[in-house]
């Protein structure tokens, strides 16, 4: 199991992060154009606890299919995805959204897992790593561009 935190302080409150996180189709927005990522279906209107989110996207050129539940929501505090189908073998995704000086820090906390036992050990060092790191260094740029116009 491996587990990934990065954190980000927005200059704005809670109030007004909270509900572009809460919006899954703003997830395309987050997501780095070479992943081609899209959202194909929501269960429910609004993100809530048990919102199942159906998307496709392509790793290394190889497209796939993720589906993912809101396994908890505390609105304009956290929430909690799970992957139900998708190339890892577990990922649990906590958002969190505190406040603090100069606006909200927004903290990801990721705990995950990659199939294949060792050659999943060797795709993590070589691979996965990495695209996590360019992954959400993308987002953090990309919620800058979104939600500060710049």
């Amino acid at each position: 199991m491996y587990t990934l935190v990065r954190e980000q302080i927005l200059p704005l409150p809670r109030s007004e992060v909270f509900p572009f996180f809460s919006d899954p189709y703003n997830l395309e927005l987050l997501t780095p154009p070479w992943l081609s990522f899209k959202v194909l279906t929501v269960t429910t209107p609004q993100i809530e606890a048990g919102t199942e989110i159906a998307y496709r996207l392509k790793v290394h050129g190889v497209p796939m299919r993720w589906r993912s539940l809101i396994e908890e929501f505390d609105p304009g505090n956290r929430f909690v995805d799970l992957q139900l189908q998708g190339p890892y073998a577990h990922w649990r995704h906590q958002h969190q959204f505190l406040d603090c000086d100069g606006g909200t820090l927004v903290r990801d906390t990721v705990h995950y897992a990659l199939p294949f036992g060792p050659l999943g050990r060797i795709a993590h060092r070589f691979f996965v790593s990495r695209d996590l790191d360019r992954i959400f260094a993308y987002r953090q740029e990309a919620l800058k561009r979104h939600l500060l116009n710049g």
